[in-house]
């Protein structure tokens, strides 16, 4: 079912069909009521009194703005509040009036992406993702820690994006929308002259009528229209000239393009800021705590004014201690109260909780040592203020430079997005095909078809093909291939390269988010977000570590309270000025915050991140985790021969003359009888063969050539051998790959004596021929049975059930669409080389996530047991609270500094053809 369609909403209300359908058109994305108008095709209708009946019975539903019934066409058209009904209750009213509505489908799933803020640990994406499911409507959920955003499918029929997100602030947590439905191709507008509901109404209407729009939405409070089009029919000149010629007399519209802000650079900038300045407003009061608690009663006579008493056993340093202490705790430390009460809401607990029953406890058991010593001339106790608001700073700092860690594991991303060039010259032609002027226009205001000058030294705009002109363009940002290729009239151009040396004129084949460069950020962008299997150690670690944390800090408390009322060891461990008590309660803090689940939800998403852009800058497009972590697995690599292991391009490679005709002449004829064929190697035709010929039919076709018989005057007089070229890297990537501990086979449907030719030259010894599209499938699954963890590569759409069957399917770039849609990996390039690359790749980013979680859960059983005094009772070493924040706080950027170090990542090879010699060199 299309939404928004605007086919359906042109469609004529009285025309005879016997399905159903529905369409759903919203008006606009305010937090006011929506209104959405619904058609359905109903049955039994046999007059007038009918419709009307049917009408009469929805104008009684509470949500129900208007409903016209057609008699003759059996067509409803419905206006609802879909807040206070929706679809689905309408077409059961209909059908307890007695009414069938025809194969009424049950819902339609709409998709949003929203940003999530908020989020510490694992703890916290799980929350946000169990509240998403719990939401009313809501289908599917996937959130990621480390991009901090959030798909849900959901059917637009029971919510929308604006409950979604309050279902989030529920969880509390901040939710931002950033693409909701369709916006693959979608305009945003901003509308001058619209300054009423009249003038709404003129533009929206000469908008749905314009050709090729599928949905307007307008926003009169932001003078904003966004409109959905089919770029096949029109682009964004066309919809802006469609909103100028609305106006009429006084009245004039115009429009240009609303200008967003970069939102993920603004909101990592934005979220680095506050952490930031939270941390030197923090440190601004810890500061003097500190040096009041730590540094001046060190150093006498300076510090001696600090035990001066004010009343009874108060004195300065306490009272001082207290008042800095208090803003730290209460307004900077806020942040903390509220994670920790929203997460015990909702039955869970997070790093927040951490943090606030640890703080609280130093913060609090100061404040009984003040109000005692105030009201005490005996009393003579230690204040832990400093523990409270050091803890604090120092966990803020650790966030601080934890996003500033975490955004440059997004980096590659970004750099893919800056690639496009912000502006194109756009030239005009006439109807004889002449150009008659050039403008600079902004790429998001190209259409299909369009031509476009590309100077040298410039960034081309669009995917396109060269109609005029020269050049080289470097197409490393996008494929990794640092050598410039030449492009000539005919030759595919792609939006990010730079032209290197001449000028070309292009036509526009795709723009805007249908540019390879646009699939490719979104393909990143998707994979960044889908979860790891080798997560779920991190999230069946993260149910139960916070619980176990507060049960361990408690029984440490316990344990040397108990050990020290019982005199269980001697006074001289007892530290200067604190008693048992207090020296229990450090220890239990400190186990309290030394612990970190963050440490754990950050190591596989963020090694995750780094990996798939790092592999996208190379050539490389891995669709998620799972197909990072599979692929480290493979331990076969089954190729296809056609366009995989070859070039997919018959050239001739040699020939031979049995007549007294020159070769030229031959060749002459030749190409002339070959312009009329209808067969790329040339239709047969039943002409004598002597042995002579035959010999050499014979023994070309054992070196995997096509033999291809010139006869003149019905004798064979010469020969061409035609063959697809192995590709150069071929051999040298399958004898890789043996390095590598992995095994190689060819499945194809070629005759076997070719298919035998061809993987002899490669290097590879079991060869599968003869097979079809699902006997590959087939084969896969055989392989998969015998234990093996299988990699197919393929390019054609006879590859694509094959591609599915294995554990990880590769396609090469060059191939089908389909086998691209069907793959785990897609090679850019189409170069072998990157099959080496993308299992490498994904070895390296496993064995990082190992090393993450070696950081991560080693820090906490190391930690927390020296947090909870182990090495005192031997050494004296313990750790003090505020200490043991820092740790926290350092386990979580030691994570995050270890994935980035995957930005360092290089191919294992690079395939070099120097004079004609074909060589690897191995990356250092």
């Amino acid at each position: 079912m299309d939404v928004n369609g605007r086919d359906d909403l042109k469609a004529p209300l009285l025309q005879p069909s016997d399905s159903v359908a529905i369409t759903i058109s919203e008006t606009n994305n305010k937090r006011e009521r929506k209104h959405r108008t619904a058609k359905f095709r109903i049955g039994d209708i046999k007059c007038a009194s009918c419709a009307t009946s049917i009408e009469s019975v929805l104008g009684k539903l509470n949500g129900v703005e208007n409903a016209m019934v057609s008699p003759l066409q059996g067509e409803a058209v419905i206006t609802y509040i879909p807040e206070l009904i929706n679809a689905k209750e309408i077409k059961e009213t209909i059908e307890d009036a007695g009414f069938p509505v025809y194969e009424f489908p049950e819902q339609d799933i709409a998709v949003c992406r929203l940003k999530i803020k908020g989020m510490m640990c694992t703890s916290c994406s799980e929350s946000v993702e169990r509240a998403l499911l719990m939401a009313d409507g809501v289908k599917t959920a996937v959130v990621g820690l480390a991009l901090e955003e959030a798909k849900v499918h959901f059917d637009p029929n029971v919510t929308d994006t604006y409950h979604i997100i309050e279902a989030i602030e529920d969880a509390g947590f901040g939710a931002d929308l950033i693409s909701s439905g369709n916006d693959l191709n979608k305009v945003h507008l901003t509308v001058e002259g619209v300054n009423s509901d009249e003038d709404a109404i003129i533009v929206r209407s000469s908008l749905e009528s314009a050709v090729g729009v599928t949905g307007v939405e307008m926003d009169l409070g932001e003078r904003k229209v966004s409109v959905s089009y089919n770029p096949d029919l029109t682009g964004p000149r066309s919809i802006i000239s469609c909103i100028q010629e609305a106006g009429r007399g006084s009245k004039s519209y115009n429009a240009h393009l609303y200008v967003a802000l970069r939102r993920r650079e603004t909101e990592q900038l934005q979220e680095i800021l506050r952490y930031r300045n939270q941390f030197l407003l923090s440190a601004l009061f810890s500061v003097p705590v500190f040096i009041f608690s730590m540094v001046l009663p060190m150093l006498p006579p300076y510090g001696n004014w600090l035990d001066c008493k004010i009343h009874n056993m108060l004195s300065v340093g306490m009272l001082l201690r207290w008042i800095f202490c208090t803003p730290v705790q209460f307004i900077v430390g806020r942040r903390f109260y509220v994670g920790s009460y929203h997460s015990l809401r909702r039955l869970s607990a997070n790093m927040d909780v951490l943090v606030a029953l640890g703080t609280n406890a130093a913060y609090f058991y100061s404040v009984y040592v003040v109000i005692k010593a105030l009201t005490s001339n005996k009393f003579e106790g230690q204040d832990f203020f400093e523990t409270s608001a050091m803890l604090i700073s120092f966990i803020l700092l650790g966030k601080y430079l934890e996003v500033l860690a975490k955004g440059k594991t997004s980096d590659a991303l970004s750099k893919l997005t800056e690639l496009a060039p912000e502006t194109a010259h756009l030239l005009a032609v006439d109807s004889d095909g002449n150009f008659v002027s050039e403008m600079e226009v902004s790429t998001q205001l190209l259409q299909k078809n369009d031509i476009i000058k590309i100077v040298p030294g410039a960034k081309v705009p669009v995917d396109g093909t060269v109609i005029n002109g020269q050049s080289h363009v470097n197409e490393s940002m996008i494929t990794g291939e640092a050598i410039p290729i030449a492009k000539r009239p005919g030759d595919k151009v792609i939006c990010g390269t730079m032209n290197e040396n001449g000028c070309i004129l292009v036509k526009a084949t795709h723009v805007g988010s249908e540019t390879a460069l646009s699939q490719i950020v979104q393909l990143v962008e998707a994979a960044q977000l889908a979860r790891a299997p080798v997560q779920k150690l991190a999230d069946k670690i993260s149910k139960f570590f916070v619980p176990m944390v507060v049960v361990a800090a408690f029984m440490t408390w316990l344990g040397w309270f108990i050990a020290g009322q019982a005199r269980l060891y001697p006074e001289h461990w007892m530290p200067q000025a604190i008693n048992k008590f207090e020296l229990a309660l450090q220890f239990g803090i400190s186990v309290l915050v030394v612990a970190c689940p963050c440490a754990l939800g950050l190591a596989t998403p963020t090694a995750v991140m780094v990996a798939t852009g790092k592999g996208a800058s190379q050539g490389v497009l891995i669709k998620g985790g799972n197909a990072l972590e599979k692929a480290h697995k493979v331990k076969l690599v089954v190729f296809d021969k056609t366009g995989t292991l070859t070039l997919g391009k018959p050239e001739v490679v040699s020939d031979v003359l049995f007549s007294s005709y020159s070769m030229e002449d031959l060749c002459d004829m030749a190409t002339a009888a070959e312009a009329n064929s209808e067969h790329p190697l040339a239709k047969a035709c039943s002409i004598p063969v002597g042995p002579e010929v035959e010999d050499y039919i014979l023994k070309n076709e054992q070196l995997a050539r096509t033999c291809v018989l010139v006869a003149i005057d019905g004798k064979v007089a010469g020969a061409f051998a035609v063959t697809d070229p192995v590709k150069p890297e071929a051999r040298c990537v399958i004898s890789f790959l043996r390095s590598m501990g992995i095994s190689s086979i060819m499945v194809t449907g070629d005759n076997r004596a070719t298919a035998t030719a061809i993987a002899k030259e490669v290097g590879i010894d079991k060869v599968f021929a003869e097979i079809d599209p699902m006997g590959k499938a087939d084969k896969i699954k055989e392989l998969q049975m015998k234990g093996m963890n299988v990699a197919m590569v393929g390019d054609g759409i006879n590859d694509s059930p094959a591609l599915v069957a294995a554990d990880v399917g590769m396609a090469i770039g060059a191939g089908t669409d389909v086998a691209i849609e069907a793959a785990d990996i897609v090679l850019i390039k189409s170069n072998l080389e990157d099959v080496a690359t993308a299992i490498d790749l994904s070895r390296k980013t496993m064995s990082r996530i190992r090393v993450n979680y070696v950081w991560a859960l080693g820090y906490n059983i190391l930690g927390m047991p020296v947090a909870a005094g182990i090495l005192f009772p031997f050494t004296g070493i313990r750790l003090p609270p505020w200490l043991a924040g820092a740790c926290m706080a350092a386990s979580s950027i030691s994570v995050v500094c270890s994935s980035l170090l995957l930005q360092s990542y290089k191919k294992p090879l690079h395939f070099q053809n120097t004079q004609g010699e074909s060589h690897y060199a191995k990356s250092a």
